[in-house]
């Protein structure tokens, strides 16, 4: 389809308003998906990061008993040598 005025081609032969109207509707939720794609993706990286630092206390307190109950063996064989 060919135009001879910019007005005409806005137009679109009658059927303008829906022609853009449907453009404009699918932009804004183009848009819209990358957005809530991105914040998504934030929201993984953020409960990464959370996990991450609950199982690091966790191996730290671990690792913490550890040392603890070889520190009491310790102290019991002295003891009782």
């Amino acid at each position: 389809m060919q135009f001879n005025s910019f007005s005409e081609f806005i137009n679109m032969g009658g059927y303008g308003f829906y022609v853009w109207l449907s453009f404009g509707v699918s932009a804004l939720l183009l848009i819209i998906l990358f957005f809530s794609s991105k914040a998504g993706h934030q929201k993984v990286i953020n409960n990464i990061a959370k996990q991450k630092q609950r199982e690091d206390k966790l191996r730290e307190a671990r690792e913490l008993r550890k040392q603890q109950a070889n520190s009491a063996q310790n102290n019991t064989e002295h003891a009782t040598n």
